[in-house]
């Protein structure tokens, strides 16, 4: 689910993360790393993945420490070889981010080249990369965090090669075994993923997964091409990459970035790294620099005061923040109320946060984009819809519900997280309007005054207020952004 800020899991706005910012056009379950700061008041990047567990501890290591002086972090877009880079996305456009969250620190780079031409044939590739170096909590020290991700990322892939959710009429698709890697890292996996969904959407893109030490490492690799005479907006003529082909680059793709991740480590042992500005591997390409982190702002966007009234009457005597970004053509603001503290009486305190995420597209004239809104909301969606009626020991995903009525489009999910400093149960309502995608989480819990917020007697908000909750605030941003009464 989206971005950060507000309680200790999962959101529904903001990385996977995901990626428009020209991020890839699969499906990425992006989702409990955000409800992790939508209760705790984090505010960290706005790039979120799912499933930090506290599964399978590990012996007591050493955990990364900041160096005395400040130290940048691997140089992802400067770790594939040139040879490697001109092969697979030829004339690619490179762009790369680098940030600091409450759980990791991040670093992207994407080399993409979605309009190659090729004799009769418009060819379409890009490699995705991303490290993260996790973060000791508490006990756990960041190996110990590496290593529970990575296991939630081959969980999920294991889940994914036997899950079959419901077709519909004229949809396809097929996902692979997963592949373990041997000699990568302290582990890796790959694994193939084909998707066709009516007469318009067909890719297919191989995947790997690897740890190395203190850090994550997550390689995409997609290809297809299609006739140059071919009708708009349709896949008769789409040939993508095939299994063999997918799981050998990505292979390949994970071996080489963990072999750089490994030689940084060596250099720089036990050091934190620093978010750092991304060079490119070739001077002839552009230079990728950092996304912007979100800006505190002065006050509540108009959109957001809109649904106040709603959102106060759930979060009684709340704390407010409002924070925005702009990446490209797309502009997020975030709008939190939080109120860890609320007396229910009977020696019971309540935890209650409402959070509004929304996306702005434009298009190169400044213009809206409703079109690329549609391609963020239908890859959130389906993040979100392959991990429906999934669990884990710590988060449980509940089955997608589309809502009629509401937007262009709009859907609900109801999440159960139990990590972290605030345990919590939250329902996301997504909603895409024209030009603009909105995500609001209304999340909570309740636990007695001489217990901790993630003691294991802590009560999750249940699925029927959490829905209900965010279902009145959504109807009020709705209502706000068409002038009309919000009520109550």
């Amino acid at each position: 689910m989206p971005s950060s800020v507000g309680l200790d899991l999962p959101t529904g706005g903001a990385p996977t993360p995901a990626r428009p910012k020209a991020r890839r056009p699969w499906v990425t379950p992006v989702v409990a790393a955000g409800v992790a700061l939508l209760l705790a008041g984090g505010a960290g990047g706005a790039y979120l993945v799912y499933g930090r567990t506290s599964a399978g501890e590990e012996p007591a290591a050493k955990t990364s420490k900041p160096a005395n002086g400040p130290v940048p972090g691997p140089d992802v877009c400067a770790m594939l070889p040139k040879e490697t880079i001109d092969r697979l996305v030829p004339e690619a456009k490179v762009t790369g981010d680098s940030r600091s969250t409450d759980y990791t620190i991040n670093f992207d780079c994407t080399w993409a080249n979605p309009r190659i031409s090729f004799g009769e044939y418009w060819r379409s590739r890009q490699i995705e990369v991303r490290v993260d170096q996790h973060r000791g909590d508490g006990a756990k020290t960041g190996r110990s965090m590496a290593q529970n991700s990575f296991e939630i990322d081959r969980g999920g892939a294991k889940y994914a090669e036997t899950a079959k959710p419901t077709a519909k009429k004229g949809d396809k698709d097929y996902t692979s075994k997963v592949t373990d890697l041997q000699g990568v890292g302290d582990g890796a996996f790959a694994q193939y993923v084909w998707r066709r969904s009516g007469s318009v959407l067909w890719y297919s893109y191989g995947e790997a997964h690897a740890r190395v030490g203190d850090m994550t490492i997550e390689v995409k690799y997609q290809a297809d091409q299609r006739r140059k005479d071919a009708a708009v907006l349709t896949n008769k003529t789409v040939q993508s990459i095939t299994e063999d082909n997918a799981i050998r680059e990505v292979t390949g793709l994970v071996g080489q970035i963990a072999k750089g991740v490994a030689a940084w480590k060596a250099a720089h042992p036990d050091v934190l790294a620093q978010p750092l500005k991304i060079s490119t591997p070739s001077p002839s390409l552009p230079t990728a620099t950092p996304s912007p982190s979100p800006t505190p702002l002065a006050a509540m966007p108009a959109d957001c005061v809109a649904a106040g009234k709603a959102a106060t009457a759930l979060v009684p005597d709340a704390e407010t923040k409002a924070t925005g970004s702009t990446t490209g053509a797309e502009t997020q603001n975030e709008c939190r109320w939080l109120n860890r503290k609320i007396d229910a009486g009977g020696g019971v305190t309540k935890v209650r946060s409402v959070l509004i995420t929304t996306h702005r597209f434009v298009n190169r004239a400044g213009a809206p984009d409703p079109g690329a809104a549609s391609t963020f909301y239908a890859s959130r969606r389906g993040g979100n819809k392959s991990m429906e009626s999934f669990s884990t020991k710590e988060v449980a995903w509940d089955e997608l519900t589309d809502i009629k009525g509401m937007g262009d489009a709009a859907y609900s999910q109801y999440l159960t997280y139990r990590r972290g400093v605030v345990f919590a149960g939250s329902t996301t309502v997504m909603i895409r309007k024209g030009a603009l995608v909105v995500a609001v989480d209304y999340a909570g819990q309740q636990h007695r005054d001489d217990e901790p917020t993630n003691s294991p007697k802590v009560r999750l908000m249940a699925k029927k207020e959490a829905r209900a909750g965010a279902l009145k605030v959504a109807r009020a941003y709705l209502a706000g952004l068409e002038g009309k009464p919000t009520g109550s």
